[in-house]
């Protein structure tokens, strides 16, 4: 088939790779703006940096296309007369008009067992909430927000210890593997998609670095998972004595009813293994973490490198 790519982030990158060496024509990608990223030297404007898919298609001399809105590039799209838009995380909804274009219309792959966890951030909220399970949809695309119907499905278990980085991976490998099969099969009439089930419908909303800030009266597996799920974007973090300290893995322990102090409290310290701190229920060891303005660091390196120990202090939601 002749296709246009559309996407964005580092997880579009497999799909990308799976499809340039696929006998499917790849006639151009489609990805959002540079934007400027990262923190930039004091005084300093951040220079633009170019979207995660960018440079692996300009190094397999793909045309890429940049606009500020789908919608703009309309001319474009329609003289390269595409037979399928394959869409991965590109971060738009695209218009009607361009899915009905091309012959196949637009199949998009999505990291979540759809209609579960619609919108920009499933991998996150499965992790947040506790889900066992989570897995790939590849859907044949409609105007609604991944609302299409389902070509593919595959589930894959949570590990408990899973981050939202390791399973960002995870996803991304295995919409790659399953993506250029669906196509090969929708281009020869030997699938059927099917309409998502009107119950079970749920969204995960987009994360911003503020979601990361700790609330230690919630249960400690609560902030446990929360911890893993907001790793490595945007981040879990508290304050200490003013100071932020961004958490990055930690451990739920009991807490006895003799050591209930009040959330946030910091009530043993273990040397080789981190610190205790009590939550809402239960208690939770940080073992990493990450000081203002430094690189990330086991508990115990923390601990270390401290004039004095944090025992009995407490850590704070605000600054």
């Amino acid at each position: 088939m002749r296709i246009i790519f559309s996407g964005t982030p580092a997880f579009a990158i497999p799909a990308l790779k799976k499809l340039l060496a696929s006998n499917h024509q790849l006639l151009a990608v489609i990805t959002q703006p540079d934007r400027p990223q990262g923190r930039g030297h004091r005084g300093c404007e951040r220079k633009p940096a170019p979207p995660a898919v960018k440079p692996v298609a300009e190094a397999a001399g793909v045309p890429v296309l940049q606009p500020v809105r789908i919608k703009d590039c309309w001319p474009q799209i329609k003289e390269l007369e595409p037979e399928c838009l394959v869409v991965v995380a590109y971060g738009q909804i695209l218009p009607r008009r361009l899915l009905e274009l091309p012959r196949y219309g637009g199949v998009n792959v999505h990291a979540s067992l759809l209609p579960k966890y619609r919108g920009a951030a499933p991998i996150n909220w499965a992790i947040i909430n506790g889900d066992s399970h989570t897995g790939v949809t590849i859907m044949q695309m409609d105007e609604g927000l991944d609302s299409g119907n389902i070509l593919s499905q595959t589930k894959i278990p949570i590990d408990s210890k899973e981050t939202a980085g390791s399973l960002h991976d995870k996803l991304a490998r295995l919409g790659a593997e399953l993506l250029p099969d669906i196509l090969d099969r929708l281009e020869k009439g030997q699938i059927v998609s099917q309409p998502q089930a009107e119950s079970g419908v749920s969204y995960a909303p987009s994360l911003n670095k503020s979601d990361g800030l700790i609330d230690w009266t919630q249960a400690a597996e609560v902030i446990e998972r929360r911890i893993r799920g907001l790793h490595p974007w945007p981040g879990s973090y508290t304050y200490l004595e003013g100071k932020r300290l961004k958490l990055l893995e930690a451990e739920v322990v009991p807490i006895t009813a003799t050591e209930a102090f009040q959330p946030g409290y910091i009530i043993r310290i273990q040397p080789e293994r981190g610190f205790w701190v009590v939550t809402g229920r239960d208690g939770l060891v940080i073992r990493r973490l990450q000081p203002e303005s430094r690189a990330a660091m086991r508990a115990v390196e923390y601990l270390a490198g401290q004039t004095e120990s944090p025992l009995g202090k407490i850590f704070s939601n605000q600054q």
